[in-house]
């Protein structure tokens, strides 16, 4: 498989959140603005990438009974040198996802990409699936963030442009099932024409 394909696969054939439908809490929970979306994005492709390859590194050395859970500690200590970073460099974006960070330690896109690629393949594709389905994962949640932040608050990545207060079901959750339903059958439209 090629180097260039194992990224774009993640970011349109095995998109996680338009194509496969996996990690929808914090989809819909975090994308109230189009930072939110991002930064959560972001998150979960750091952790994705390095439990990506430190799994492929280990895998044939984890025996098959205790395979999940050694996956999920793995995934966890990711996950806690994350929260760090955040908390020491970007304090507001930790205060602002809470909850959610921590979750990514069971998140069904990371755990997901880990059982089905990463103990499969080697370090080096294991990182580029992991760059790959984390920028799909990012994609799909700046620009669901973008759409609920627009529609909600007239606002775009923070700047008010519409001095309306826009409509509150947008930023609350009827009008995150709303946008994404509408994004996911718009996605489909556009790579079912592309296939």
């Amino acid at each position: 498989m090629g180097k260039l394909k194992l990224i774009t696969d993640g970011i349109v054939k095995n998109n996680p959140t338009f194509v496969l439908v996996l990690g929808m809490c914090p989809t819909l929970g975090t994308t109230t603005s189009a930072i939110n979306g991002m930064g959560m994005g972001l998150a979960t492709t750091f952790v994705l990438i390095l439990s990506n390859i430190a799994i492929s590194a280990v895998a044939k050395i984890i025996p098959d009974k205790v395979r999940i859970p050694s996956y999920i500690v793995i995934i966890a200590a990711f996950v806690t040198i994350l929260q760090f970073l955040l908390q020491a460099y970007i304090p507001s974006l930790y205060e602002t996802l809470g909850l959610f960070i921590p979750l990514i330690v069971v998140n069904c896109i990371v755990l997901g990409r880990a059982e089905a690629f990463a103990n499969k393949n080697n370090v080096g594709d294991s990182a580029l699936d992991g760059i790959g389905v984390g920028l799909g994962f990012t994609i799909a949640l700046t620009v669901l963030g973008c759409i609920r932040e627009f529609l909600g608050s007239g606002s775009f990545f923070g700047m008010k442009l519409i001095d309306s207060d826009g409509m509150l079901a947008f930023v609350l959750a009827p009008g995150a099932f709303l946008a994404l339903g509408y994004l996911m059958v718009l996605f489909r439209k556009i790579t079912d024409k592309k296939a």
